[in-house]
């Protein structure tokens, strides 16, 4: 019989640490409810001690996910279990994840205890949170780098405890994959009450090998992969959700087991965290880059045409790719609308789907034809935008190599309406130098792109910043027929990111 590996999604927890990655709690929300019905097994909330706006993502997303089990990262702390459980405690499908360092260089130089130490906090937290629920998992942070044998006695502690799944982390990308298939072989040979607990991993991706070395321990018989979408996280990521998932899918010959990923869903849900934290996805990215499925090569194109087979291990329909093609236009009717939303996996309100088809209509009278790709960001500017402190009323833009850049806007600021005039190098430095004298802020551009959300000369731009201010940074986007508009949107997006991220204090990192 194949055997089943469960897919935990971590990117609302470790992937929103990464910079320029924080959403808010209605972005959170909504792609929760996208990776319920992506169908991933576990969704990983967050980490409810961490701050107020943490513990309340977490509660909202416990009590609104219909089918997955919700998650809340703890410190092996009985303040951190407690909070965590309050924060779940509607949720249909709650689980408990604590964690604690086991490593050698951890115990000694951040917890600053023993390893009878480590085992006595790893039994009692466990206890704690099984006080609450049955489902809970432990995680040996640092475990790639920890004692083998030591390992042994935290991973048999903590299910002698109560511990449900025992997760093995990859804390700082170090392991590589044949490491990783021994190490997960040790462990199933060595720990005499293993098959009491699932056995995940966690890995990291800083020296590229995040998706290989988490196939590596399926392959040894870990049957809990833990994931992120796009492979966003802590420094240079995690394994990503699309790549094992597709891996494991296409080469189930290999692996011999299955998931309840719904494959359809995974570009649809990818773009969404594309589309909510203003990351573009790379061209190159594995499975779901604008190149994965681009045949350019006159070998290749002649292969393809005779058998898509010679060079496709899947299809862009495996996994949920739209066609770039005209979905609505001036004339199209609100049930036209709703009827394509619903086909994106949007689930909107009456307000909000009347809220999008207006914008339609407005880009539509710009443009002749309205593609999938403009309609998903149309929902986010209209939708999902996070809330806003500074919001663009009115721009004109003044440039030309016989005119002086000029910039003249109106915005509205904590509800006040300020408009001011300046100049700049070019037309995008004079409406940053604008917004920047209204909000009484000059932070640092760090990047600044600018990309077309279709092809054709009236397609919409689509314009992502990064800024940084006092070491805090966040990413901007927007998108408009106008770049310089779009460019502005960006802007105010970024400072108004800036301006609601909560300061966390995140003491470990999984």
């Amino acid at each position: 019989m194949t055997e089943r590996v469960f897919v935990l999604d971590t990117t609302l927890r470790d992937g929103e640490q990464s910079p320029g990655a924080t959403m808010n709690k209605q972005e959170k929300k909504r792609l929760a409810r996208q990776l319920d019905t992506l169908g991933v097994d576990v969704i990983e909330a967050g980490f409810p001690a961490s701050s107020q706006g943490d513990f309340d993502s977490v509660q909202e997303i416990a009590q609104s996910v219909e089918n997955a089990q919700v998650a809340a990262l703890c410190r092996a702390s009985e303040q951190d279990i407690d909070r965590g459980w309050e924060a779940l405690s509607q949720s249909r499908r709650p689980r408990i994840h604590i964690f604690l360092a086991t490593s050698d260089i951890h115990m000694q130089y951040k917890l600053e205890m023993s390893r009878e130490q480590v085992l006595e906090a790893t039994a009692r937290a466990v206890k704690r949170a099984s006080g609450y629920t049955e489902n809970v998992q432990f995680s040996a942070e640092d475990a790639t780098r920890s004692d083998r044998d030591f390992l042994v006695q935290v991973v048999q502690t903590a299910i002698d405890s109560g511990a449900t799944t025992v997760n093995i982390p990859d804390t700082v990308g170090y392991v590589q994959p044949h490491e990783m298939y021994e190490l997960v072989l040790f462990l199933k040979e060595q720990v005499n009450n293993i098959h009491q607990a699932v056995l995940s991993v966690h890995c990291h991706n800083d020296l590229g090998l995040a998706a290989a070395n988490t196939l590596s321990a399926v392959q040894a018989g870990a049957r809990q992969v833990e994931v992120t979408l796009n492979g966003i996280g802590e420094r240079a990521g995690n394994a990503a959700l699309e790549e094992v998932v597709m891996a494991l899918r296409v080469r189930e010959d290999a692996y011999g087991v299955q998931n309840r990923v719904q494959t359809e869903q995974v570009y649809p849900t990818c773009r969404l965290l594309s589309l909510v934290i203003g990351q573009p996805i790379p061209a190159y990215k594995a499975v779901i880059g604008g190149n994965a499925f681009s045949h350019e090569a006159g070998v290749h194109q002649h292969g393809m045409l005779m058998n898509k087979q010679t060079y496709e291990i899947m299809t862009p329909e495996s996994i949920g790719r739209p066609p770039s093609e005209m979905v609505l236009g001036k004339h199209s009717g609100k049930h036209a609308c709703k009827r394509q939303l619903k086909q994106l996996g949007y689930r909107l309100n009456e307000e909000q789907h009347t809220q999008v088809f207006e914008a339609v209509k407005r880009l539509a009278d710009k443009k002749k034809q309205v593609y999938v790709e403009d309609l998903e960001s149309l929902v986010l500017e209209e939708i999902f935008r996070i809330p806003d402190r500074y919001r663009l009323l009115y721009l004109s833009s003044l440039s030309g190599d016989m005119a002086i850049p000029t910039a003249t806007l109106k915005m509205e600021v904590g509800g006040k309406e300020c408009q001011t005039a300046e100049f700049g190098a070019g037309p995008v430095d004079s409406v940053f130098n604008a917004i920047d004298n209204i909000v009484g802020q000059s932070p640092n551009l760090l990047h600044f792109t600018v990309s077309s959300i279709t092809g054709g000369t009236d397609a919409q731009g689509e314009v992502t910043v990064k800024i940084e201010q006092q070491e805090q940074t966040a990413i901007g986007r927007g998108s408009d027929a106008d770049i310089i508009v779009a460019s502005a949107k960006a802007y105010i997006n970024a400072l108004n990111r800036l301006a609601r991220k909560e300061e966390k204090t995140v003491w470990d990192t999984v």
